[in-house]
């Protein structure tokens, strides 16, 4: 009987402070957002994590490429929506990566020092797409070293075709801080490069 009566005398709860209900408020507002201040979709794993750039008619009509970079200072190269070569009747059927004097597919950077690393300036050649039987010239765009070429494009050409921006890369390349801030000028920011060409 004793605990009984202990638990009817007990305590009233105390109420939270102004102070404290109004904090809450801020942190649900946080966690919790407005459904009517989300986007319609979530933004993808490039807009998430990646400034995008784009750069029009690199050294001929039409060839638009994209350089998306890393906060960590790494920067993606491809094929931007508009380029030439995915305009042709067909589509993209194969990617070379020898060009010149060096074929770049067979280059294999090693170790944390990225020995081997070719380091090439914005206007060296990167590969050749191919698109019935012309040929089109795809460059660096940035001065740095070349860590990796997408070698899935070698078997893989038609990625370009449906999933340039992502998994149609076509290299990764390791520029100075120093080269970067000389040529980000240059480029042209996702907005401005829409409504240059039109696309979405």
């Amino acid at each position: 009987m004793a605990p009984e009566a202990a638990a009817l005398e007990a305590p009233p709860l105390e109420r939270p402070s102004p102070r404290e209900v109004t904090l809450d408020d801020e942190t649900r507002a946080l966690i919790v957002p407005s459904a009517a201040d989300l986007p319609a979709s979530p933004p993808s794993a490039v807009e998430a994590n990646f400034a995008r750039y784009f750069i029009a008619d690199f050294m001929n009509p039409g060839h638009d490429q994209y350089v998306y970079r890393h906060p960590n200072g790494l920067c993606v190269v491809g094929l931007a929506p508009a380029h030439v070569a995915l305009k042709e009747e067909g589509g993209i059927t194969a990617v070379d990566f020898n060009v010149g004097k060096s074929d770049r597919s067979e280059m294999k950077v090693t170790g944390k020092r990225k020995r081997n690393a070719q380091h090439l300036q914005e206007n060296s050649a990167l590969c050749k797409v191919c698109v019935n039987d012309k040929s089109f010239v795809v460059r660096c765009c940035v001065k740095g070293s070349l860590l990796e070429i997408n070698d899935r494009l070698i078997k893989q050409p038609d990625l370009l075709n449906t999933a340039a921006d992502r998994e149609g890369y076509i290299a990764i390349f390791q520029p100075k801080p120093a080269d970067w801030l000389k040529i980000k000028d240059k480029f042209l920011s996702h907005e401005d490069y829409r409504k240059l060409r039109g696309v979405y």
